[in-house]
């Protein structure tokens, strides 16, 4: 009876997640939307400033490209400057470029405005998660995490879509306007927000992360697990197209199997607290193996690839989240540098 009593006080003792955990969600839901975007719309963009589809999908990669260098070279100047008020102005320059990109009258000047986008990614997303591992209550850390990272999922799975029948209704450069209106409304409820900040730290070297005891193999780590994904995700496309025969939109179902997966995953994170997120990092990543292993032979079946995405998407919330909280807890002075 006593084991029960200190199970029940135990959970109602347990400290509720702030609610600014949501607006970090969103935040994240906006970026996502973007760096989504552009796919489902580019046919309709390409013949809108009169160029050709791959020519088009080079503003994705300037997104890309700015998103990486301003993660390195600037993300060091969050632990200066402190977590919301960086977030705050990613926010507001990103809403800029959302709406330059908008107004964009020629493909080099879209091009221009997703680099900035990714300038202001690359600033926001450290950001943001750092601020996730400063608001978690205590021993809810990973499920604080894993709320902000659902922000993932709303751009999948309700993002895409979205946009698409944006653009089907009122052009492709309505996609962008709502996309900075709704970066406009996160940087407000930033702005408002009173959020626990540690006092601000000075920026170091790009490269002064690599300098904190045990950040090597986990930066190692971080960059061969995004490699794996991104690496896949780029040719799932052409395999269902070239290799199955299937239309464009069966893009649609991998992508929301992927993030369904990657959402459902949230509700199992308070494991992660019980158990450790270093105990688990290394049978989290043997199970994202298995994944691609299982994603090789279910390869020929388009029913049996959705499954296996969908479980992508549930082992890659947990390797994320996982990664997360062991960066951040190298040194909470420096969780951002640790991130950018």
């Amino acid at each position: 009876m006593t084991n029960i009593d200190q199970s029940v006080s135990s959970s109602a003792d347990r400290a509720p997640i702030p609610p600014f955990a949501l607006v970090l969600t969103a935040s994240i839901g906006v970026i996502g939307s973007n760096s989504l975007a552009l796919g489902p719309i580019a046919p309709q963009v390409s013949l809108s400033l009169g160029t050709a589809v791959p020519a088009v999908m080079t503003a994705s990669a300037a997104f890309g490209l700015g998103t990486a260098a301003s993660a390195v070279f600037l993300g060091r100047l969050i632990d200066r400057h402190g977590p919301r008020r960086m977030l705050a102005a990613a926010l507001l320059l990103l809403a800029g470029a959302l709406a330059a990109s908008a107004a964009a009258p020629a493909l080099p000047l879209l091009v221009a405005a997703q680099l900035v986008v990714g300038i202001a990614a690359g600033i926001a997303l450290p950001a943001i998660y750092t601020l996730a591992s400063v608001i978690a209550p205590a021993g809810r850390e990973s499920e604080t995490i894993g709320l902000v990272l659902t922000g993932w999922t709303l751009s999948m799975v309700a993002g895409v879509p979205l946009s698409a029948a944006i653009a089907d209704y009122a052009g492709w450069r309505a996609v962008y306007l709502v996309v900075a209106g709704a970066a406009l409304t996160a940087c407000a409820a930033v702005r408002r927000a009173a959020v626990r900040q540690a006092a601000a730290g000075h920026a170091t070297s790009p490269l002064a992360a690599l300098g904190m005891p045990g950040a090597t193999p986990l930066l190692i780590a971080c960059a061969a697990f995004m490699a794996a994904f991104y690496g896949v995700y780029a040719f799932i496309g052409d395999h269902l197209h070239g290799g199955l025969g299937l239309p464009l939109s069966a893009n649609g179902l991998v992508a929301a199997s992927y993030g369904l997966g990657f959402g459902c995953a949230a509700f199992l994170d308070r494991l992660i607290d019980r158990v450790g997120a270093a105990r688990l990092l290394p049978l989290i990543f043997l199970c994202v193996a298995g994944v691609y292993i299982a994603m090789s032979a279910a390869s020929g079946s388009y029913p049996a690839l959705l499954a296996v995405v969908f479980l992508w998407g549930l082992a890659n919330h947990f390797g994320l989240n996982v990664l997360i909280m062991r960066l951040t807890a190298l040194d909470p002075a420096r969780r951002a540098r640790s991130w950018g």
